[in-house]
């Protein structure tokens, strides 16, 4: 079996962050450091050079009259040269190294200019040796200050200093990636909520009622938390409407099945009837014929509202409106003369003021033949329809009122459903589909307008306001 770190693009956003940190404090603590021991390698070398330069030449004088340096710490070291025929030659003392051969090169070196160098002395360690002449012409001295206390500080210094680096890195390290576990805790409700949502069966249900609710993590992640609030609550209202319409889509598919099979079913029994009135009884064919229109002509009328429902549902492919300018009251004056004509049962008051407007003259006297007609149809004979036309703040407004029974009120949130009626044994026996108040909704809805009904016993008004200019 093989084990292995996984690649570090799989590794969790809070972990790389933490190290990432990590890095970059190493990186800082490395550059620090080194700008640190370099510097104070650099003063720790100043400081012994500038010791020995004073200490040369406070021994000038003793160098010059005794010929020997005596006034000079214990542990370092000091060799006297006197200059002769352009050489150099040592004299006697008491703290001079077993071994002066770097000296005696370094002291030659001084008959020209001052030296400084470093040196690891036989047996002696490392030293920094300084070579002057002490008195022009005659006298050289060669010091040499061990490099130990400077060297051991340099070594403190950096041991102290990893230690203490070290001891922050990984207090960094772990405090940060705590830190940041904290601050991206709003990140992970986020991610519950997504794992919660894909856990909900949204096929059938329009209930998405999950949101994020926690608090925290800065305006970054605040603005993040809206968003995603937001985007759950449109998702919410895309599933409600999808929903709706999907359970309406049913239910219009289940009517539409059912009123067409009525009058299929009736095709199909007069059609068997004609044929046999065609073999038998040749009088009645006549009759059978009839029926037949009949209700061809009504399968005709419900196949053209429910055609001219799915163009309005789809006016965004295929527009069904074609709007010009027009006058509403003459569209009015035609639909009310129509209507006199074919229901001369119901009486009919017409108050048309002169409107002009853009619309589809051909759509609008739909809306209003459908109107008349729904209150003929569901009024007893003798009842009074009225028809008025009014302009108001640019809108076109229509009123078709009757002084019929009224709709009741458990039935008025629903009367413009498609196939909803309000008595249906009734209604079917009038010819109705169904179809009428909710082609005349979705015309107005075409329109930019909107249908308003208000009804109680005695008197039922629908009123429809269109915009005179879309």
């Amino acid at each position: 079996m093989k084990f292995g770190l996984k690649p570090v693009r799989d590794w969790r956003l809070g972990t790389r962050l933490a190290l990432g940190l990590g890095a970059l404090a190493l990186t800082v603590f490395v550059i620090v450091g080194w700008v640190m021991v370099t510097s104070m390698k650099d003063f720790l070398d100043r400081r012994l050079d500038d010791q020995m330069v004073i200490s040369q030449q406070g021994a000038a004088k003793e160098v010059e009259y005794y010929g020997k340096v005596s006034k000079i710490p214990p542990d370092w070291f000091a060799v006297v040269y006197k200059i002769e025929n352009g050489g150099v030659t040592p004299l006697p003392g008491d703290q001079q190294p077993q071994d002066r051969e770097e000296f005696d090169a370094l002291a030659r070196q001084a008959l020209t200019a001052d030296k400084f160098e470093t040196e690891y002395l036989r047996d002696e360690g490392k030293f920094r040796l300084r070579a002057c002449q002490v008195v022009k012409d005659e006298y050289i001295v060669v010091s040499a200050a061990p490099m130990q206390d400077r060297d051991g500080t340099i070594s403190q210094l950096v041991t102290v200093g990893v230690i203490a680096f070290l001891a922050a890195l990984v207090a960094l390290v772990v405090g940060g990636q705590a830190l940041i576990r904290k601050g991206m805790q709003p990140l992970s409700d986020m991610a519950d909520t997504a794992h919660d949502i894909s856990s909900h069966d949204l096929t059938d249900s329009g209930d998405l009622a999950v949101r994020v609710d926690s608090r925290g993590g800065g305006v970054e992640v605040e603005e993040l938390r809206e968003a995603f609030n937001k985007m759950l609550a449109h998702i919410d209202t895309s599933l409600v409407a999808r929903t709706a319409a999907e359970q309406r889509l049913r239910r219009f598919i289940a009517d539409a099945s059912h009123e067409l099979r009525t009058p299929l079913t009736s095709l199909r029994g007069y059609a068997d009837l004609f044929k046999y009135a065609a073999a038998n009884e040749p009088g009645e064919r006549e009759k059978h014929l009839e029926k037949l229109r009949s209700e061809a002509s009504r399968m005709s009328v419900l196949l053209d509202d429910l055609l001219l429902l799915a163009r309005l549902d789809s006016a965004a492919t295929e527009p069904p409106l074609r709007p010009e300018e027009l006058d509403l009251s003459v569209i009015a004056e035609a639909a009310a003369d129509a209507f006199r004509a074919g229901r001369p049962s119901h009486a009919l008051d017409v108050d048309a003021d002169t409107v002009t407007m853009t619309a589809d003259p051909t759509r609008l006297r739909q809306v209003l033949d459908n109107l008349l007609t729904n209150a003929a149809v569901h009024t007893p004979a003798g009842t009074t329809v009225s028809l008025k036309v009014t302009a108001e703040n640019g809108w076109a407004v229509i009123r078709v009122s009757d002084t019929g029974p009224g709709i009741p009120e458990a039935d008025q949130a629903r009367i413009f459903d498609r196939f909803y009626r309000v008595d249906d044994s009734r209604t079917r026996q009038r010819g109705g589909s169904g179809l009428g108040l909710a082609v005349v909704q979705s015309l107005v809805q075409a329109h930019g307008g909107r249908i308003e009904l208000a009804s109680r016993p005695g008197s039922t008004v629908f009123t429809i306001r269109l915009p005179r200019r879309p």
